[in-house]
């Protein structure tokens, strides 16, 4: 997917230009499948190797336009900022890895659901990692995520791994990025700097020993390579500078527009097979969806509420 950087730190209120942006960035990551199944026939790590390749020109130009390069010349003279830097890489390169082969290998239902179930993992995260308490509404929700990922294990013979890859992979990367003291646009740069090494490697090797598809004679091919920089950074970019001008509760609610239209979009337009087993893990995981909303923004009330209550 869809792929989004850490939370921003909350706002007091939202703006209509922020909701402009988010929204912006979430339907371009809806229909990054149509995209995807485009590029189908080309393996996913040579996909992945050239969405970091491309992204580094126009993560770059956007840098420079912010006047934040500044930032990433402190980072790569920190040891640790780039140790954690590559960690961030690393798993947000399986994400993506897992992402493009599973929207090509006809398994979108997967992915939307991995999605669905990231906020509820990240949530469970917390508990585990950070003590974090959790609530009754959170605790039922977790619940509820678990069942639908049993069904679709017990219905297949097997866990989904694309759903639990992807879940997985994202949600370290969101917990990990949190660490790393730079700002979303300067840490997806950094990120893609750093993976262009191996990118380009991988790319020299491929070409070399005549698999890769860059420097075929289809004139679709190479202007479906290139468009992979544009496919990953603008969204994310502009995804970044809607976010800091909404509230978390916000965002919180929005991040369901994505997995929502990759779901759609596998079963009317890709027709992926969606039976009883599917029906009823994703009646599980929008009922859990739902009560984590309404307790998150229930609590996002209540806060507000006491900020304005007047003093006695």
């Amino acid at each position: 997917m869809a792929e989004q950087t850490n939370a921003p730190e909350a706002t007091n209120g939202d703006s209509l230009r922020g909701f402009l942006f988010a929204l912006t960035a979430y339907l371009l990551w809806g229909i990054l499948p149509f995209f995807m199944k485009a590029v189908a026939h080309i393996p996913a790590p040579e996909v992945v190797a050239h969405r970091i390749v491309w992204s580094v020109p126009i993560a770059g130009l956007v840098l420079l336009w912010l006047g934040r390069t500044a930032d990433i010349w402190k980072a790569l003279r920190t040891p640790r900022m780039l140790a954690m830097a590559m960690l961030t890489a690393v798993l947000i390169t399986i994400n993506w890895g897992i992402y493009v082969w599973a929207i090509g290998a006809g398994r979108a239902i997967e992915a939307a659901l991995g999605y669905y179930i990231n906020p509820l993992f990240s949530i469970f995260l917390g508990a585990v990692i950070l003590k974090e308490k959790l609530s009754g509404a959170q605790v039922v929700a977790i619940v509820l995520a678990a069942a639908a990922v049993a069904i679709l294990a017990f219905d297949s013979g097997g866990l989904p791994w694309v759903s639990i890859g992807l879940c997985f992979s994202w949600g370290f990367y969101a917990f990990f990025r949190k660490t790393l003291p730079i700002g979303p646009n300067q840490g997806f740069f950094l990120e893609v700097l750093l993976l262009s090494v191996p990118a380009i490697g991988y790319i020299v090797w491929a070409e070399a020993t005549g698999r890769g598809h860059f420097g075929d004679t289809s004139t679709t091919d190479l202007v479906l390579l290139l468009s992979c920089g544009i496919v990953t950074a603008v969204p994310l970019m502009v995804f970044a500078n809607g976010a800091k001008l909404l509230k978390l509760s916000t965002i919180g609610i929005m991040q369901y527009i994505t997995p929502t239209m990759v779901f759609l979009t596998a079963v009317f337009f890709f027709h992926e097979p969606f039976g009883r087993a599917q029906m009823a893990a994703f009646a599980l995981i929008w009922a859990a969806l739902i009560v984590y909303s309404a307790a998150m923004l229930n609590g996002a009330r209540a806060r507000r509420a006491a900020t304005l209550k007047p003093a006695e």
